[in-house]
């Protein structure tokens, strides 16, 4: 296969798989770039009546059994997928909507129904606490992002009209990233 048809099939693989992850990229952008800026949205908690006594065993086989009988005791409406223990604390997730927060603190046990905003629920998804379908769509779109710009980067340098920008332009930001990411 020749240069110039090589170059047509990976511009074609290359805006394709870019428009099509497009909407994943631009999330990631948008709310990596707010978060870093310190703009992380809201979330609106409600308190949950915790009974006295009330205990969990996170290390329980049922113990997602007995959250989810405790919630519908509580007429506390929140779908779930599974439920993310730390300590003696637990949250029900996915995270980027509405979802139970439990915290224990000197042997008593309280909850609290987040809801969170839009710009809330986006961090959530970027950070990987969003639905487990979301989170493969995440890891393709990680592995289809790495073959964007190699292909970006391949198409450049066999284009005798863009090669020299490409590769001045890899050095230049190559350059930035290393003194930034390791010298600043």
């Amino acid at each position: 296969m020749n240069a110039i048809k090589l170059r047509r099939i990976m511009v074609s693989v290359h805006l394709y798989a870019a428009a099509l992850l497009a909407p994943a990229f631009l999330l990631v952008a948008i709310s990596g770039g707010l978060y870093l800026a310190n703009v992380k949205g809201e979330t609106k908690e409600t308190p949950i009546t915790v009974p006295q006594g009330t205990k969990f065993d996170t290390e329980s086989p049922v113990f997602e059994a007995d959250v989810r009988r405790f919630l519908s005791a509580q007429k506390v409406d929140v779908a779930f997928e599974y439920i993310r223990v730390r300590d003696k604390n637990f949250t029900t997730r996915p995270t980027s909507r509405a979802h139970v927060a439990f915290e224990e603190k000197d042997g008593i046990l309280s909850a609290k129904y987040v809801e969170p905003s839009l710009l809330n629920a986006m961090m959530e998804i970027h950070k990987g606490h969003g639905p487990h379908a979301y989170r493969i769509l995440a890891m393709i779109a990680g592995l289809a992002l790495f073959f964007v710009v190699l292909g970006g980067l391949t198409i450049g340098l066999l284009s005798p009209v863009y090669r020299r920008a490409t590769i001045l332009s890899s050095i230049a930001g190559s350059a930035v990233f290393a003194w930034l990411a390791f010298f600043a």
